[in-house]
Parts: structure tokens; C-alpha cells; sequence
């Protein structure tokens, strides 16, 4: 018995392109899971809920601002909803996530961060977030920002 390799390549080839395709959506969906997620994330920094940032932040958060100063969940939680650090509003110039693997997200980008009230001068930050894939639920692991110079701003 004699095989023809065409109808096998093509077969391997088609089941390449199934399990290449299952797997890009898979990374789209998380990619939007974790981008709804910072969505949400934002939207309680801007309006402080305890309940909303407790489910949000991970225990093990590490927030670095752009000054140094670093903060870990519970003394972010506290500092945002005692009103002692005011994010007003945060819009994004760019924002892109990349799965670094099943459980963790890299967020990158530029924003501008309007502390104190929303009509206050902007702070252009560059930041590097992680989110991990906690019980099903991807929350906020760590921050680090940085001042973006003047002249990179947009």
C-alpha cells in the first residue's frame, strides 16, 4: 500500500493552522480579560472604592511611583481612599499588554495622570504594569512609572 504524502501534509499543515488560530484567540481573549481589568482598575483609582481596589489590587502588590516612593496594597488602598493621593483622571496616550505566559500579563505605555483634580496640569508617566492570573481572576501585581521628559511627552 502505497501513501500519497500530499494529503498528509496538507492535513498537517490545515491542523497547524487550527491550533495556530485556537491559540491566537486564546491570547486575545486574555488580552482583553486583562485590558477590562485595568479598565475597571482605573475607573477605582479615579473614584476610590475600597471594596472595588481590595478585589482589583493582589495581596502581594508593589507599587513604585515615579517619585521613588513605593507603596504595597494596603497602604495604596489607604492612601487612595483616605483622599491622600488623588488620581483624577488617567488617559492613556498607548497602552499594550503582552502575555508573558498563562498567568502573566505585561502592560507597557505612556499616560497622562492628572493628580489632585482633573483640570490640574497633566504628569506624562511611562509605565511597566504586571497582572497575574489569580484563582481565574487577573489582578494588579506590581507598577513602576517614570517621568517622561518634555520633549517625548506625545
Amino acid at each position: 500500500m502505497t501513501c500519497d504524502p500530499l494529503p498528509i501534509a496538507m492535513k498537517t499543515f490545515v491542523s497547524f493552522l487550527v491550533v495556530w488560530a485556537c491559540a491566537l484567540s486564546g491570547i486575545a481573549a486574555d488580552t482583553a480579560a486583562v485590558q477590562a481589568a485595568d479598565d475597571a482598575r482605573v475607573a477605582a483609582m479615579t473614584n476610590p472604592d475600597r471594596d472595588a481596589l481590595e478585589a482589583i489590587f493582589s495581596e502581594d502588590l508593589r507599587y513604585s511611583h515615579s517619585n521613588g516612593k513605593v507603596d504595597t496594597k494596603a497602604s495604596f488602598v489607604e492612601a487612595l481612599t483616605s483622599g491622600k493621593s488623588v488620581y483624577a483622571a488617567i488617559r492613556y496616550h498607548e497602552r499594550e499588554f503582552t502575555l508573558a505566559s498563562s498567568d502573566i500579563a505585561l502592560m507597557t505605555g505612556k499616560a497622562d495622570f492628572h493628580f489632585g483634580s482633573a483640570d490640574a496640569p497633566a504628569m506624562v508617566l511611562g509605565f511597566l504594569a504586571v497582572w497575574r492570573l489569580e484563582e481565574g481572576v487577573w489582578r494588579f501585581l506590581a507598577w513602576q512609572s517614570y517621568k517622561v521628559p518634555v520633549d517625548l511627552e506625545k
